[in-house]
């Protein structure tokens, strides 16, 4: 069978976790009617559908070569950090955290120091990468 998801998560989780069900594509609820109605034609002929950034999730999680965090570097993040850092990584701003989150932008900035020093990088991009790498996106 094949099918095409449909869903309001853009969460890395959530997409890794449908696709590995056996879906053959994912998109999220933004889609405009004409599009959805054109990735259900081509699930349908065989293809593959995905918005290119969850396409990017998918092959992130399916690329070789990476080796997973230690369990001991994901035990010294708090599950609130662990939070800001998937959300960091997935391209949102501190303010927009902050609102989503429903905390200080001063707060998420703390949080963010604080996993930048835990995990030993020293900015933005490095976060960003280590949890591609450590597949948390």
């Amino acid at each position: 069978m094949k099918f095409l998801a449909l869903s309001v998560s853009d969460a890395a989780e959530d997409v890794i976790a449908v696709i590995r069900a056996g879906a053959r594509g994912y998109v999220t609820k933004t889609i405009a009617g004409p599009e959805l109605i054109a990735a259900v034609e081509r699930v349908a002929e065989g293809d593959a559908v995905f918005s290119p950034r969850l396409a990017g999730f998918v092959l992130d999680a399916f690329r070789t070569g990476d080796e997973p965090a230690t369990r001991t570097e994901m035990d010294e993040l708090t599950a609130r950090e662990r939070e800001v850092l998937q959300l960091i990584a997935r391209g949102y701003l501190y303010k927009e955290i902050a609102a989503r989150l429903h905390l200080s932008v001063k707060t998420v900035e703390s949080h963010v120091s604080s996993v930048l020093r835990k995990l030993q990088l020293s900015n933005r991009h490095e976060l960003t990468r280590w949890a591609t790498q450590n597949r948390l996106v």
